[in-house]
């Protein structure tokens, strides 16, 4: 039987302008029992959000070419879904988004934006503007007094054009501070789209957007008490208390408890789930005592998510469980809920109207930009990264439409005032997210003429190299490295072992230099490093943690920092179930570190060294006075001539034999003439200085296609064990080398002859390092425009 909802307002019902309608149960027996589902509850809420989904995802397939960040798309997807396009449609609407189901949409889309800000605190580091210096914190108090104060201005001197409510003091005080504002997590989303995260125009932008945001929580508070003195004065003061006491509660009581459960929490282990549980059903709770006192109800997610300390165990354990069900299943609820707001035809005839919250709007986003360019420019920051970090400033997404809907419930605009605002939204970030592309490029940085490898780094000189380290594993294969590479007091190595970590459960990446941090000690990777440094070995220790797409600017700008010569890169080779998700993370971070690295690079595939060892105590494969035996593979070009650099520092270690063998085209078929006499000037040099060392055995082989140089790799490896392996990855090898071997290779990080040696030395414990030559930016992948360029200039 159906019933009747009567549950309106008595004084409408008593004038007959309700209309009653039909409720059903929440489940049908089914089409074959002659009911249509979608006159159910529950079966329409699957066909809505099914549709949401899809068609956002569509929308996001296609803007992905030109560079539209997902907030777009979301946007989008849900203005399609709604009365402007789709819902034009009086059959689509009754079929998919019945009147019936607005109660439905609406509460679900605000529980999403809810759990987006607590997710949103969550990952937000209060902390860090005790940290933010002189620049960051001029550039967010004028990027937002200046906007605020023009815009108002504006609002002013078109106040006699606005309707009674938007004309309000309290209202224009609102609506000019929040075209001010930039919000954190829309900059966050964005900037972590864009792969800028670890950027310095990304980590400024953030710590700015934090102090954006303190100043914009203030303006809030100040906003919804004025609301709350319009009707009683009185209301004001019960407002503000209760508001302090809900601050202090969070901030004080709850933040105490977070703590409390981090220290319950084993060091390496997961919090536990009751705790996670409470914790999310506290969103609910902090979202009901702020409606309840008139305080806006996101108030008290992002409060809470606030106070509690951001990274691991808490913060990530949080962020991991629900982040996934927040934005791909909430969050397009919340987009569909402003896409039923929407309509453009709304307005038509609301020009008069809508003139001043249009210019107050576009006046703040201009001086914004304005305001953020000039005064970053007055700390003698470049131009383009003045620019770039004024557009990403001026960036707009979920919370400004939050606060669009706040000011429909408060009755301030009506649905064309909330149209254009949607739409300028928008137009703002539409516009704004490809510029930033074009005009920043983090890479840029790295893209130095000077060389920077070891060729060119005098033998009587200090070196510097990048030690990277995911995990305990690549620490012995490290550390035996650097042991047979001769380090020695006129030429003594300075080592940066760089820790890098994931970015979990933070928002803004972490930079650290344990030479100046505290309460370090504890760490066993650092342990490992300070016990193996000595007096010819330099061991200076950070920890990076940031997203994986994003690790290698912390490596390429702490080797161009600290005027590194190589950079030493990890490689798991092992598939296994457990290894997959690290393989294909460390694999993204060598990929773009041999892209953009401002120096050589050395890929170490470590086999000699078990990883079951304590990283505290690590020691050679046999004793320290075992020789080792080395084999070094010349395939000539540039990558082969710093192998055979590198190769030459570790055979003036007595403790090793190396065995150096040169690969030769027969007949010379595809040589390169300039690569060619390169390779003869630095191979006769080597031959020369190691004539009188009877432990460097130098050898020719002549091959005509990739499968002789295969099988010649399978006779030195039947005929001798080498504990290393030394190859160049691929820059100037001779093609005819490789003849039939190029579509072989798996591995394109390690080159195909590093791939097949790798693969071949599977079941031994014979290590291989990949080396990269320094790629000197401008010029071409070779020497050989460097050699024409010589032969031009004598011309």
């Amino acid at each position: 039987m159906s019933k009747l909802n009567l549950t309106e307002d008595p004084y409408l019902l008593s004038k007959g302008l309700v209309i009653c309608r039909s409720i059903h149960p929440p489940h049908t027996f089914g089409i074959f029992y002659g009911e249509n589902p979608l006159q159910f509850s529950f079966p329409l809420v699957l066909l809505e959000i099914s549709t949401i989904i899809t068609i956002t995802h569509i929308i996001r397939y296609l803007l992905k070419p030109l560079r539209q960040p997902r907030v777009i798309s979301e946007i989008l997807g849900g203005i399609i879904v709604g009365p402007s396009v789709l819902s034009r449609s009086k059959q689509f609407r009754n079929f998919i988004f019945p009147d019936t189901a607005d109660y439905t949409l609406k509460n679900i889309g605000l529980i999403g934006f809810m759990y987006f800000l607590f997710i949103s605190g969550v990952k937000t580091d209060l902390t860090q503007i005790k940290k933010v210096g002189k620049k960051q914190w001029c550039i967010a108090i004028i990027g937002v007094s200046i906007p605020m104060l023009c815009s108002l201005f504006i609002g002013i001197g078109l106040r006699k054009s606005m309707e009674k409510e938007l004309a309000k003091a309290s209202s224009m005080l609102g609506v000019s501070s929040e075209f001010a504002i930039t919000a954190f997590p829309v900059i966050y989303s964005i900037i972590r789209e864009l792969n800028l995260l670890s950027s310095e125009i990304g980590r400024m932008a953030l710590s700015t957007a934090i102090i954006s945001d303190v100043i914009g929580i203030q303006f809030i508070v100040v906003f919804e008490a004025a609301k709350q003195g319009e009707h009683k004065s009185m209301a004001v003061l019960w407002f503000l208390i209760y508001s302090l006491v809900i601050g202090v509660s969070i901030f004080g009581g709850v933040r105490q408890i977070m703590i409390w459960i981090i220290r319950a929490t084993p060091e390496g282990k997961s919090v536990e789930q009751i705790y996670v549980v409470f914790i999310l059903l506290g969103v609910m709770v902090a979202g009901f005592l702020c409606d309840l006192g008139g305080i806006a109800v996101a108030n008290g997610p992002l409060w809470l998510g606030l106070a509690i300390p951001d990274g691991p165990p808490l913060g990530a354990t949080l962020v991991e469980k629900t982040e996934t069900i927040v934005m791909d299943i909430l969050m397009p609820f919340s987009f569909a809920y402003v896409g039923m707001f929407t309509d453009i035809s709304s307005m038509y005839g609301h020009w008069s109207h809508l003139q001043p919250i249009f210019f107050m709007a576009l006046t703040a986003y201009i001086v914004k930009i304005v305001a953020v360019l000039f005064t970053s420019y007055f700390f003698n920051m470049p131009f383009r990264d003045c620019l770039a970090l004024s557009l990403v400033l001026s960036l707009r997404g979920e919370l400004e439409l939050l606060i669009f809907i706040h000011w429909m419930d408060l009755k301030m605009i009506t649905r064309p005032y909330f149209t254009m605002l949607v739409l300028m939204t928008i137009g703002v970030t539409a516009i704004v997210s490809p510029m930033i592309s074009i005009v920043y490029d983090p890479t840029r940085p790295y893209m130095i003429n000077t060389r920077r490898n070891i060729q060119h780094t005098a033998s009587n000189t200090e070196l510097h190299i990048i030690a990277c380290i995911h995990d305990e594993e690549n620490v012995p294969g490290i550390i035996n490295l650097f042991k047979v590479s001769n380090p020695t007091a006129h030429s003594p190595f300075v080592v940066h072992a760089l820790h890098l970590m994931e970015l979990v459960g933070r928002a803004a990446p972490v930079f650290i230099d344990h030479q100046e941090a505290e309460n370090t000690n504890q760490n066993p990777i650092h342990n490992a490093l300070k016990l193996f440094g000595g007096e010819n070995i330099k061991i200076h220790s950070y920890t990076s943690y940031s997203p994986k797409r994003s690790m290698y600017q912390d490596i390429c700008k702490l080797a161009l920092e600290k005027k590194a010569s190589l950079i030493i890169l990890p490689f798991y080779k092992d598939q296994s179930s457990t290894q997959v998700l690290a393989r294909q993370g460390v694999q993204l971070v060598n990929s773009s570190v041999l892209n953009h690295a401002p120096c050589s690079v050395g890929i170490l595939v470590a086999r000699g060294a078990s990883p079951s060892h304590n990283v505290g105590h690590v020691s050679m494969r046999q004793s320290s006075s075992s020789i080792h035996h080395f084999a070094l593979l010349f395939m000539g070009g540039s990558d082969a001539r710093e192998a055979l650099s590198y190769a030459d520092r570790m055979a003036a270690n007595p403790d090793v034999s190396l065995t150096a063998i040169r690969f030769l085209s027969y007949n010379g078929e595809g040589d390169n003439e300039m690569e060619k006499k390169l390779d003869d000037g630095l191979v006769t040099w080597f031959w020369v200085k190691n004539e009188g060392n009877e432990k460097v055995m130098y050898k020719e082989v002549v091959v005509k296609n990739g499968e002789d140089t295969i099988a010649a790799l399978h006779t030195m490896k039947n005929d001798q064990f080498f504990d290393l392996w030394i190859v160049g990855r691929n820059q100037g090898i001779n093609p005819v080398l490789l003849q039939g071997l190029t579509d072989w290779s798996g591995e394109n990080e390690l080159g195909v002859i590093g791939d097949f040696l790798v693969s071949m030395n599977s079941n031994t414990t014979a290590s291989v390092l990949v080396v990269q030559q320094q790629i000197l930016r401008g010029q071409e992948m070779t020497s050989v425009g460097f050699l024409e360029k010589i032969a031009n200039c004598r011309l």
